[in-house]
């Protein structure tokens, strides 16, 4: 029985996860659940799960929350409360799916506590990716992707080295925009934007999508997952989203890790690892799929795959910085005050302006971070 404390219980990747234990119920637990504001939800999931540990995000809610639970559950909340679930003595691996920084603190808390990491929240690797490896090399812990994309690299590398690979190939969908001309992206709406064509995710990861945002943060977190400079990585449109990623290997074999969208297998394999568990939810037919196309990206329609190239190039702060303007610019263009096309128009202003620290520790990896969302938000406010 491996006992899972969940970082995002409420979010698409927290209830995909919830149904992947009640799934295998002989061979997973969950032991603590953290959630933002939904707490209604939680208390529900708290009812099915029985964890003895669950923390909301704003204190003010915790005496309510309380008298809404079992007697036997213990309620904390906040940043504390994350980093008391991250360490719990009684867990096995602890899922990140908290959208933000929010989750860097809790993943070094639980490598350090000799914990495994199964990491849903980009932001970890791509603000911090060095020092988070590092932290587990050190420990001696795994950190597992439950990113589809790199979760197909991972079963495709199966423990080869990096001198082995050609090339890492991220597969993307292209999002609801793929044919879209240039011209029409600055009319692009909200609504447009949150149509993808593929997955059902939450709204700051379908905006990145559509942007492409989204495949960039997956390069830079390719790099330190796999231990493969920025050169090595790759982006190729594949919008039916059955090739999920691909290996190219130094001989020119290319392996491909294929099945039809859903979330629950790559976290499955994230939490079973290294057992495959037997389940029913996903089913691939071929014959009905038809057939798998590829195409290039569009660099010049979709800038945000060079500016993550660069971010992970040059690498040090610029990486938090990127992620840290993008956050803001979705913001934005969520709350109409910036277009589809001034997202990546000011990420790439606010990386230009920044000034890189090298090798930075956590502390100037998290200033960088501030930083450039106080930027990102000054040039927002000029332009509106």
């Amino acid at each position: 029985m491996k006992r899972v404390v969940l970082l995002g219980s409420t979010g698409s990747i927290g209830t995909s996860t919830l149904k992947v234990v009640e799934d295998l119920p002989g061979e997973l637990q969950l032991v603590g659940l953290a959630a933002g504001g939904n707490t209604d939800l939680l208390v529900a999931q708290t009812a099915r799960h029985s964890p003895r540990l669950i923390s909301i995000q704003d204190p003010a809610n915790v005496p309510g929350l309380k008298s809404r639970v079992a007697p036997g559950v213990r309620v904390v909340s906040g940043p504390d409360g994350l980093l008391e679930l991250a360490t719990m003595p009684n867990a096995d691996i602890v899922l990140i799916a908290i959208v933000g920084t929010a989750g860097l603190a809790p993943a070094l808390a639980a490598i350090r506590a000799g914990k495994d990491i199964a990491v849903a929240s980009k932001e970890i690797l791509v603000m911090a990716g060095e020092i988070v490896m590092s932290e587990a090399r050190k420990h001696g812990v795994k950190v597992l992707a439950v990113d589809s994309e790199h979760s197909a690299i991972f079963q495709c590398l199966d423990g080869k080295p990096p001198s082995s690979v050609r090339n890492l190939w991220l597969t993307a969908s292209g999002g609801p925009f793929r044919k879209t001309p240039a011209e029409q992206f600055a009319t692009i709406t909200l609504e447009q934007a949150l149509k993808h064509p593929s997955w059902v995710m939450g709204r700051k990861i379908t905006i990145d999508s559509a942007t492409l945002f989204n495949k960039g943060l997956e390069m830079i977190e390719a790099r330190w997952l796999f231990d493969i400079e920025m050169a090595r990585v790759q982006v190729i449109v594949h919008p039916q989203s059955i090739v999920h990623s691909m290996v190219e290997f130094i001989d020119g074999s290319v392996l491909a890790q294929l099945s039809t969208p859903d979330m629950c297998l790559p976290i499955q394999y994230a939490l079973m690892y290294p057992a495959r568990a037997d389940s029913a939810r996903v089913q691939t037919n071929f014959a009905r799929i038809g057939q798998l196309t590829f195409e290039e990206p569009d660099i010049a329609r979709f800038p945000a795959l060079a500016l993550a190239r660069r971010a992970g190039e040059i690498g040090g702060t610029l990486p938090a910085v990127l992620n840290a303007a993008n956050e803001v610019a979705v913001e934005g263009f969520c709350h109409q005050t910036l277009s589809f096309s001034g997202i990546t128009e000011t990420v790439a202003r606010v990386m230009d302006r920044h000034s890189v620290v090298s090798q930075p520790t956590l502390d100037e990896i998290l200033a960088a971070d501030r930083w450039g969302r106080e930027e990102a938000s000054r040039i927002l406010a000029v332009a509106h």
